[in-house]
């Protein structure tokens, strides 16, 4: 299966960041709900404040472009528009996966993302 990736670099107003997360996790289901999305991530970058990464994976761009569109993603993007003061949004195709090993000496075996 080929991934599709969508990597979002958001820049949070100061002293927003963990009301931000809050709502992300409260309003995360509307992305998730969506049967072609496999999962995301919300990640708090170390080198810069009040930055933060969301990583969407999908199973097709189609249907990616397809929930852009929706009411629903409109929706989900007001409800978090005002903790943001900035942002950037990257896609890709995902072309290899290496598992991880775990700390008992056994393997990931995932979707392959």
């Amino acid at each position: 299966m080929s991934v599709f990736r969508v990597l979002l670099r958001m820049q949070i107003k100061p002293g927003m960041e963990d009301a931000f997360e809050r709502e992300w996790s409260r309003v995360g289901e509307s992305v998730t709900a969506h049967p072609a999305n496999l999962g995301q991530w919300l990640a708090r970058s170390c080198e810069e404040k009040g930055v933060f990464y969301i990583t969407s994976d999908w199973t097709d761009e189609e249907q990616f472009r397809e929930f852009e569109r929706s009411d629903r993603h409109v929706t989900h993007r007001q409800k978090l528009h005002p903790y943001r003061s900035g942002g950037s949004m990257s896609t890709m195709r995902v072309v290899a996966h290496l598992d991880g090993s775990q700390p008992d000496g056994s393997h990931v075996n995932g979707t392959g993302v």
